[in-house]
């Protein structure tokens, strides 16, 4: 037999052959507009509840547009499942009054976790205008919030700088006004480089921010509608990913693969950079999650009655 080649000595050891579930997830979903959304929503919760994320968040349609679904669909995580969810909530198109009353609504509810945003305005392209009686960015939406109820409150993050910010310097000193103002974690936006997150991680300690920032992971299994969602929030799509899709338009099973391959090494070296907490943009389908999540040790919870049994 031929000697095996002193080259596979300098083989990495497997991803994720040390991970031992140590982590915490929270997921993000969207309101569902229609009966078979509805469906494929809660299909997706019911099978991401038995890993226990630590919260999961609903967002909030542009302009407010899903207002009304967003709160549906939390009043009945909040009634159905055992889980902690986090309601988005942001400053478009509403007085303070308004946005106030609707927070208050929501810590009736059992709320008790709001994820604060700005808010993209109602029309794609144009610039944010706050409303003339209402919070004029994330930072009063904040500060208003806290004054409402104590609600645990998560804030965005943009590990390639927000669009509208002029520059690195000024983007983190927003994010530190939001921790002054009273949040309690940052959730950045998706990247796909773990440099990306690693670096930002670094500038904002040395800005002095030193509160939780989470990193938020796209699994990507639709590549155009990715490439929407980078053009809108500032983040980049790297070549080398572009490629690797090029010819799976009709394959949804490859295009699966493909994607759950992508997103779990980039959760395999932010977790051998130390990270210990994933949030996920589920795009309301469950199993891309959970395949990263089990590939990073995470593991159903039994219930207390199955523990009892």
């Amino acid at each position: 037999m031929n000697p095996i080649s002193p080259s596979i000595h300098s083989f990495a050891k497997p991803l994720f052959e040390n991970v031992a579930g140590d982590i915490d997830v929270s997921f993000e979903f969207f309101p569902p507009k229609t009966d078979k959304m509805e469906e494929t929503l809660w299909e997706a919760i019911r099978m991401l509840e038995p890993l226990a994320p630590r919260f999961v968040s609903v967002t909030y349609g542009a302009g407010g547009s899903t207002r009304e679904r967003t709160h549906a669909t939390v009043e009945r995580i909040v009634r159905e499942t055992a889980l902690d969810p986090a309601a988005h909530l942001t400053c478009v198109e509403a007085s303070r009054g308004e946005i106030d009353d609707i927070a208050r609504a929501y810590w009736e509810a059992g709320v008790r976790h709001i994820v604060a945003l700005r808010g993209d305005p109602p029309v794609q392209g144009k610039a944010f205008e706050p409303h003339p009686d209402g919070y004029a960015n994330s930072i009063e939406l904040v500060d208003g919030l806290k004054r409402v109820a104590p609600f645990q409150i998560s804030v965005a993050a943009y590990p390639e700088c927000h669009p509208d910010s002029v520059n690195r310097a000024a983007d983190l000193e927003n994010l530190r006004r939001k921790f002054d103002a009273g949040a309690d974690r940052a959730i950045t936006q998706f990247f796909f480089s773990p440099e990306s997150f690693f670096r930002f991680r670094d500038q904002a300690a040395a800005a002095g921010i030193d509160a939780e920032i989470v990193p938020g992971i796209l699994p990507v299994s639709n590549v155009a509608q990715t490439r929407r969602f980078a053009a809108q929030c500032g983040a980049t799509i790297p070549p080398w990913m572009d490629k690797l899709f090029e010819g799976l338009d009709d394959l949804p099973g490859a295009r699966q693969l493909v994607a759950a391959t992508v997103a779990a090494e980039l959760c395999g070296q932010l977790y051998a950079g130390g990270v210990r907490h994933f949030h996920f943009y589920t795009l309301n389908r469950a199993e891309l999650a959970y395949a990263i999540s089990h590939l990073l040790g995470l593991r159903p919870r039994r219930s207390e009655q199955e523990q009892a049994a």
